[in-house]
């Protein structure tokens, strides 16, 4: 793959860096449009927007710094390096969801109705972003003999080089994308606020889940024989989610 898209002397354009900025702008261009029927304004859109990225941001990279604690120690310049890949996205998720819930209060924005309309900006965003994890070699998956195994052989990817790995950052982005696709479809026929964005949440925990099995980048930790600590979220968020899709419908009859 690509971690570098272009270089000029010393000056290098990381294609990771460049897919999160591409995938923020067409989130925040999807959130735009569907705001417009939802009488939430351009303003309130790059707000929400600008705040949501920085928590992500913070939140993803902390996350990943925690895990990675050793390294960054003795690196602790690193830890600012962004760009260069290192995002954890329930690091990032959990980080924001506060954060954008204080400004929904706060600014009076009608609290699910909001979560709902930016939650196919998100899974359209993943999946975007998820492109510039496979370009870096970050969330690499485990050797595999299959004929779509991924080879990576670029010295700056941050993933094993040399042997055919599962492509998970691919089956990421294709979950997402499929996510992002029921969503809007979906979103017409909503029969509460909250809906859309609690089957986010739990479509992809079962998916995260699934693909965790064929990760390799055994640095994201482990809970218990097995299971990662993005599993272990999955399955929280994935509870969490069905109980807030009971507690939501009933309240609507």
């Amino acid at each position: 793959m690509y971690p570098t898209l272009i270089k000029i002397g010393p000056i290098a354009i990381h294609t990771y860096g460049v897919m999160i900025a591409l995938a923020f702008i067409v989130g925040i261009a999807l959130a735009i449009r569907l705001g417009k029927k939802e009488n939430i304004t351009k303003e309130q859109i790059l707000d929400i927007g600008f705040y949501t990225l920085l928590a992500a941001i913070i939140g993803s990279r902390l996350f990943y710094v925690l895990v990675e604690y050793k390294y960054f120690i003795k690196n602790p310049i690193d830890i600012f390096k962004v760009w260069e890949g290192g995002l954890v996205f329930y690091g990032g998720l959990l980080f924001v969801l506060p954060v954008v819930f204080y400004y929904f209060k706060r600014n009076k924005l009608p609290l699910w109705n909001t979560f709902d309309l930016f939650s196919p900006s998100v899974a359209i965003g993943h999946a975007i972003g998820r492109i510039g994890c496979l370009c870096a070699g970050c969330c690499y998956g485990m050797p595999t003999n299959l004929p779509w195994g991924i080879t990576f052989k670029n010295p700056e990817a941050l993933a094993i080089k040399g042997v055919p790995l599962h492509p998970t950052q691919l089956y990421e982005s294709a979950a997402e994308l499929s996510i992002f696709i029921f969503l809007m479809f979906f979103r017409k026929r909503k029969t509460f606020d909250g809906q859309i964005f609690w089957i986010y949440i739990l479509l992809y925990s079962v998916t995260r889940f699934i693909i965790e099995f064929f990760r390799g980048d055994e640095i994201r930790g482990f809970i218990y024989d097995g299971i990662s600590f993005s599993q272990g979220i999955s399955i929280a968020l994935f509870l969490t989610a069905m109980i807030f899709l009971v507690f939501l419908r009933k309240k609507s009859a």
